[in-house]
Order: structure tokens, then sequence, then C-alpha cells
């Protein structure tokens, strides 16, 4: 049986649909957090199943708490579930995040968290009426990094790290019209 949430939006993308999880993705979310591509989001190699499981049950309560969260990364040709992108806001976030990571190896490097990620940029926005976001990468996670680049983020030395974190870099995205997204900053630092 497949649990999934209702009344979520789902959004269309060229290649993707994005949907909230559901209890289906569990496992390619869990191997992704179990193994060495994980550690750039708290996992690894040596990272326990119950843990990677509750983080996965965390997805899904985001979306209860605050009525948005990561979307699953769905191709449209295929069906299959290959990341997860979304608006985050967990507590101790100081900003609404905007996330992504790509799950299933095979699927790096297509081009999809860009796809997706703009997407949700622009959903953020004009859907739930953000007026800025970031995104919070390990100043080692070169993809990251250059994804947000691409997109037009620019590092914001000023702003505040999530609560446990002194090291991440924080990407301030654009508005998807291109115009300054800065939540009241005089300037990116």
């Amino acid at each position: 049986m497949t649990v999934q949430l209702t009344g979520t939006p789902v959004l269309e993308t060229e290649r993707l649909t994005l949907r909230a999880v559901q209890a289906s993705d569990r496992d390619v979310f869990v191997s992704f957090l179990m193994s060495g591509r994980g550690h750039f989001v708290g996992g690894g190699a040596d990272f326990p199943r119950g843990k990677a499981w509750r983080a996965f049950a965390s997805l899904i309560g985001h979306w209860a708490i605050h009525g948005f969260g990561i979307f699953a990364i769905v191709e449209r040709d295929t069906g299959k579930t290959v990341g997860g992108v979304g608006p985050w806001y967990p507590d101790g976030w100081p900003e609404r995040e905007i996330s992504w990571s790509i799950w299933a190896p095979e699927a790096e490097g297509k081009g999809y968290a860009a796809e997706a990620a703009r997407a949700v940029i622009g959903h953020a926005f004009d859907v739930l009426g953000w007026d800025t976001c970031v995104s919070y990468i390990d100043a080692d996670n070169a993809r990251s990094i250059a994804l947000a680049q691409r997109m037009g983020a620019a590092v914001d030395a000023t702003a505040a790290q999530p609560d446990g974190y002194t090291d991440l870099l924080v990407y301030r995205h654009a508005r998807p019209d291109g115009t300054d997204a800065s939540g009241g900053m005089e300037a990116y630092a």
C-alpha cells in the first residue's frame, strides 16, 4: 500500500514531476542517506538505517507541519523517483531554504536538480509568497555550489547559519524575475 499526503501541489517541468514525498520513496532516499553520497546532507556510509528512516519520516512530517516541504523528483518518462528538492524550514533554520539532492546515482549529471530547483524557487516566491530564500551548502560540495551559481544565487556572507553549523556557505537566490531577493539586506557581502 502506498500512503501519500493529500492536497499537496504537484509541479511539472519538461522532464520531471515534482510531488510530495510518499512512502514508496523511502528506499531510494534511505539508500542515498546511508551511502557516501549522503554525507553532504548529514548521512554517510556508516549512517544507521533507523536514523535514515527517521530522516525520511521528517520529510513527510515537514509537509504536515508547514504545508510545504521536499518534493520527490520523479522522471516523467519512467516514473522513477531520483531525488528531492523543495522549500525547507526546519526548527533551528534562520531562513527558509531551497534544498536539493539527487538520491539515485544514475540520475546525477542530467540537470534534474537545476530543472527541479528552478520550478521550486518559482513556487516559493509566486505561490508560497516568500520574499527571500537561501540554500545552505557545505563548502566542500562543489556540485551544489556550481548549481547555485548557475541558477544566479550569490554567497551572502552576512546570513546566519542554522543551529549547530558554523561552516556552511549561504547562497541567496534571486527572484525568478531576476530582481533582488535579499529580504531587506543592503547587498550581498
